[in-house]
């Protein structure tokens, strides 16, 4: 697929490229197939995961199952990336719980909505090329942050601890953890260990079938045997900790249906009542729907990002981010939660041959397939044993071995960020750590700039430029003249010698200058003028210039005069000599 036009003013129209890509070049009967396999086989890792996303942010599974079937079909459709693969993700549990803990399933399904309409801003608005300024080390940083908290979480359930109400905050989550440590329940932490065991070793003797699906199956029938076995066994499944009510009739584990069309603010909030639909609960939820879109964005950009440099494919960032909003606008009104591209799912589909955005519908299908068909068999999945996948895919989404590789060779700079961004994440959010990250890294990057600025000053006691009389002041700038070097590039000249009749400003260098360093250069000017001195300006490239213009320097009557070359700089300061004499 070719790259957006610069010209095109919206994303909007583009809609659907990746699939209108496909199809412009031929798809056949031998692609369906190979998108049915892979469809199937990231909908098994689909199903398990979704359930144990929507558990671990604090609602029922079929929520998270809701969300794959609903915004992975609409994302697939509409989206600008091929093999793209769209769902509840793990990045999103930091952003989420506190939403549910505060608002309630209604809250975090407008909230969820709400990120939607801003997504489909910054598509239109063509922001999807602006995400890839955020620095590397602000990305790895919150992301390994991000999965420390997820093993956390994870912790209560695959040990089978005690406690009533996880804390909100880290630190009073790991003390409570700490102090539950007597009630650990050894049966589940054999199913659990068992459950990572399998996820771990299985991939190792075959890929043709998925690992989840063998080892939530075997956690499974471990747990259901043991809980025959072992009468004092008290193993939580999804069966006993969750349960929905039809026409009156309570029910155990999750609905037998597909996902039905309702308000989200008829959903409850955190009393248990219709959160209902106020301005003021908009402005309340603001900040988390913030946090949701700019989570999502950077993430599926990422993992469109990491699909490209697998299979060569190009997508298209604002079509992308357009497909991300409407599947995050339309999926809570059909029970759904925030979704986002997922790297581990998108990177299944290729390795599993898919060929188009039509495998991830197909996950999509399979997910529902197995809601309609197999929903009274995913009641007897072991929490323990989806606290054991959330375990390894936080495992894999810290990337300690990249992490620890870039605090051994990065710049101490990267690294201050890098770790200040995991610190953040983990004791207060994914938004504050994204935030300072960013600001660290603008900062340390300014003073990098400055650094590496380049001035060089040629007088009468040094070597001098070819041609250039006695008296003169040659001043060479390297590197953009900016607000980060601007005083360091022109700190040179607050003094010089008596001697100096005409100084050289040489911009040959520069390619850019902003308003700071104009102001810098305009100061220094003014003083150069006020001491009598005939200044010329040399090699000023087209930004520079355009600036110059506009700040009437060089202009007829200025003392300042601007010249192409720097060597005709020096011919006009020659015959300027020539008159003096």
């Amino acid at each position: 697929m070719e790259a957006p036009s610069q010209s095109r003013p919206l994303a909007v129209p583009r809609a659907m490229a990746a699939l209108r890509g496909v199809f412009s070049e031929g798809y056949h009967k031998a692609d369906f197939r190979a998108d049915l396999l892979a469809g199937a086989v990231v909908g098994i890792v689909a199903l398990p995961l979704s359930m144990a996303l929507a558990i671990a942010t604090g609602v029922a599974p079929q929520h998270g199952l809701f969300t794959a079937v609903v915004a992975g079909g609409i994302i697939a459709l509409l989206g600008g990336s091929r093999f793209q693969v769209s769902g509840p993700t793990a990045a999103f549990v930091v952003v989420l719980v506190p939403i549910v803990t505060q608002f309630g399933l209604g809250g975090l399904m407008l909230a969820s909505a709400m990120a939607g309409v801003i997504l489909v801003t910054m598509a239109v608005a063509r922001l999807g090329r602006l995400l890839q300024f955020i620095p590397h080390p602000v990305t790895t940083g919150f992301t390994a942050g991000i999965a420390i908290v997820i093993a956390t979480l994870q912790l209560k359930d695959f040990l089978g601890l005690s406690i009533n109400e996880m804390p909100d905050h880290f630190v009073d989550r790991a003390l409570a953890i700490f102090s539950a440590l007597p009630s650990v329940q050894p049966v589940e932490v054999v199913i659990g260990a068992l459950t990572l065991s399998t996820l771990l070793l299985w991939p190792r003797l075959t890929r043709s079938v998925p690992a989840p699906l063998v080892a939530l199956t075997l956690g499974a029938l471990v747990a259901y045997a043991l809980g025959h076995i072992l009468s004092d066994a008290d193993i939580a499944t999804i069966g006993t900790r969750f349960s929905y009510t039809v026409d009156g009739v309570v029910h155990a584990g999750i609905p037998q249906g597909p996902p039905m069309f309702m308000l989200p603010w008829n959903a409850p909030g955190a009393d248990g009542q219709p959160i209902g639909f106020s301005w003021d609960l908009i402005r309340s939820l603001a900040p988390s729907a913030s946090a949701i879109a700019m989570l999502g964005a950077i993430e599926s950009l990422l993992s469109a990002v990491v699909a490209d440099s697998v299979t060569g494919h190009r997508h298209d960032p604002d079509v992308e981010l357009f497909a991300q909003g409407i599947g995050n606008i339309v999926v809570p009104f059909f029970g759904g939660f925030a979704a986002t591209g997922a790297i581990a799912r998108t990177a299944t589909n290729i390795r599993s041959g898919a060929r188009s955005p039509i495998a991830a519908i197909i996950h999509a299908a399979f997910v529902l397939a197995a809601m309609l068909l197999l929903a009274p068999l995913l009641a007897y999945l072991p929490m323990a044993s989806l606290a054991a996948l959330l375990l390894l895919v936080a495992w894999n989404m810290s990337e300690v071995r990249h992490v620890l590789h870039a605090v051994r060779v990065s710049p101490r700079s990267d690294v201050f960020v890098l770790l200040t961004c995991i610190v953040l994440t983990v004791v207060f959010d994914m938004v504050v750590a994204v935030v300072a990250g960013v600001l660290l890294a603008a900062l340390l990057f300014m003073r990098r700039m400055a650094e590496v600025s380049n001035v060089r000053l040629t007088s009468d006691a040094h070597q001098k430029l070819a041609g250039l009389p006695p008296g003169v002041l040659h001043y060479a700038i390297g590197g953009p003249l900016f607000f980060g070097a601007a005083q360091k590039a022109m700190s040179a000249l607050d003094s010089i010698g008596n001697d100096v009749w005409a100084v050289v400003i040489d911009l040959t260098d520069v390619p850019a200058m902003d308003a700071t360093g104009l102001v810098n250069l305009e100061s220094a000017l003014a003083r150069l003028r006020h001491g009598h001195r005939h200044v010329v300006i040399a090699g000023v490239q087209p930004q520079p210039r355009s600036l110059l213009s506009r700040a009437h320097i060089g202009a007829a009557g200025d003392s300042v005069t601007i010249c192409d070359t720097l060597a005709d700089a020096v011919a006009n300061i020659r015959n300027r000599f020539q008159q003096r004499a």
